[in-house]
């Protein structure tokens, strides 16, 4: 359950956000973005309940395994191409895809959660214009404030298959200021141990000028799932979750919250209505 106090809405742009969040939680329905249960209001709040997905976060198995192998990369990476395709193919652009808003059901399916960050009528890539996004996974053109829209989603993706596959995502640095400059000027470089068709993937997602990104053209998430890297991929039957997930999280019963980080489990619960 996602609790908002209306006193932080005040302002004019996170109230929007709240409200877009709900709508497109509301509005889409597919096998991997998260569903919308109930939404309702008091006097004080706002409350939005979501189905509950026992597998966990994707960052915190990602931690636990330090990287996955290509398989498994790929697996997940296939299942967050259709959810972000489709959200496209609605005019919605996400804008905040990472490996901490990926949840795991139980038995081991992606699902993207937390669209407050989500645009919609967006049908290029430029038209958004708002600095938003998580450090890690932004894409140039919003940090160069020069317009943005699908494609930096793709760049997101590419960010996040890097992590997957190397363990970092690929200019981190623990420096704010420092990682911007490498995302808007550093050399893509990668470990001895990718595969030189993993290699051509993630060095066509993350081209900094968005019309030449891979899935920056008309077809979007076609373009990528066309790319070599998926040739194994049967997209029909990863569509209809017909395809046995690499992991299972191990869940023990519809209420464990075992997959998720203590941080979180061990917080007290202060909201009553």
């Amino acid at each position: 359950m996602k609790v908002l106090d209306k006193k932080d809405l005040v302002d004019g742009k996170a109230l929007e956000h709240t409200r877009t969040e709900r709508h497109i939680l509301e509005a889409v329905q597919h096998p991997f973005i998260v569903s919308l249960r109930y939404a309702f209001q008091t006097e004080e709040k706002f409350y939005m309940v979501m189905e509950f997905l026992s597998g966990g976060e994707l960052f915190y198995h990602l931690k636990v395994a330090s990287r996955f192998k290509e398989d498994r990369s790929r697996f997940y990476a296939s299942e967050i191409t259709l959810a972000i395709g489709h959200l496209h193919g609605l005019g919605i652009v996400y804008r905040d895809l990472k490996a901490e808003n990926v949840l795991l059901d139980a038995e081991g399916h992606v699902k993207l959660t937390d669209f407050g960050l989500a645009k919609k009528a967006i049908l290029d890539n430029k038209s958004a214009s708002t600095f938003c996004g998580t450090p890690e996974y932004i894409a140039p053109e919003i940090l160069c404030n020069s317009g943005h829209g699908r494609a930096a989603d793709w760049w997101s993706l590419g960010t996040l298959l890097y992590e997957m596959l190397c363990g970092l995502p690929p200019f981190y640095h623990k420096n704010v200021n420092i990682m911007y400059d490498r995302i808007l000027n550093a050399k893509l470089t990668f470990p001895a141990f990718l595969t030189p068709v993993a290699r051509d993937l993630l060095s066509k997602l993350l081209v900094r000028n968005p019309e030449k990104r891979l899935g920056a053209g008309q077809r979007d998430y076609e373009e990528i799932i066309e790319h070599q890297f998926f040739a194994s991929v049967n997209w029909t039957s990863m569509l209809q979750k017909k395809i046995r997930p690499p992991f299972v999280p191990q869940v023990k019963g519809g209420d464990d919250v075992g997959n998720f980080d203590v941080v979180f489990t061990c917080e007290q619960i202060t909201t009553t209505v």
